[in-house]
């Protein structure tokens, strides 16, 4: 026979048993959340300036800040996710030979290929989650260097920046798509030749 100590007992292990996995996941979802604030904090003081991005987030609305800055790290990894980059290629591969502009500066770009070679889906990178996250996060600071680098004219921290960013993405966008498009030309003159056999002694 339980006595009241031990049923007390029993009944709170057995709560703690179902409670734990829910606190556990809400500790886990909070601080993702607290990290992405934070993580948001700091990137819009980089953005705009270390000064003016105190000033604008003492200002603003503090229901604001705790929505609207965790959605930045949300809205950077969307942003890395559109593979404009495939739609430029895409286009290149289907006009390419109508516009002498590109054969003159890529010489053999609008020659025509024997064959259309299989392209690996996306999915199937197993690099480009990590890749995705990695890019995405460590974008504004990238995008702050190239346009100290770049327009250093430019007083405005934000427009120096986003033109930053801007450039940024354009030339690495042109250099991957030229090297996508340098891949797919290399298999799709590739030729599989016949094994030599050898002759029995």
């Amino acid at each position: 026979m339980r006595g009241p100590v031990v049923y007390v007992l029993d009944l709170a292990d057995r709560l703690i048993s179902k409670a734990c996995p829910f606190a556990a996941a809400g500790i886990m979802v909070g601080s993702i959340y607290w990290t992405a604030v934070t993580y948001g904090a700091v990137t819009v003081m980089q953005v705009v300036g270390h000064k003016e991005g105190l000033d604008v987030m003492e200002r603003a609305d503090p229901l604001f800040l705790l929505i609207g800055l965790p959605t930045i790290p949300v809205m950077l990894i969307l942003g890395k996710m559109i593979r404009w980059e495939d739609y430029v290629l895409r286009l290149w591969r289907k006009y390419s030979n109508k516009l002498q502009i590109l054969n003159s500066i890529f010489p053999g770009i609008g020659c025509p290929v024997p064959r259309i070679p299989a392209e690996a889906s996306p999915l199937a990178d197993h690099v480009s989650a990590t890749r995705i996250l990695c890019g995405a996060l460590v974008f504004p600071t990238i995008a702050t260097i190239v346009g100290k680098l770049m327009f250093s004219s430019v007083n405005s921290n934000l427009q120096r920046t986003i033109l930053g960013g801007i450039a940024f993405v354009a030339i690495k966008g042109a250099f991957k798509v030229y090297f996508k498009q340098q891949q797919y030309l290399r298999q799709a003159h590739r030729k599989i030749l016949n094994f030599p056999e050898q002759e029995e002694a």
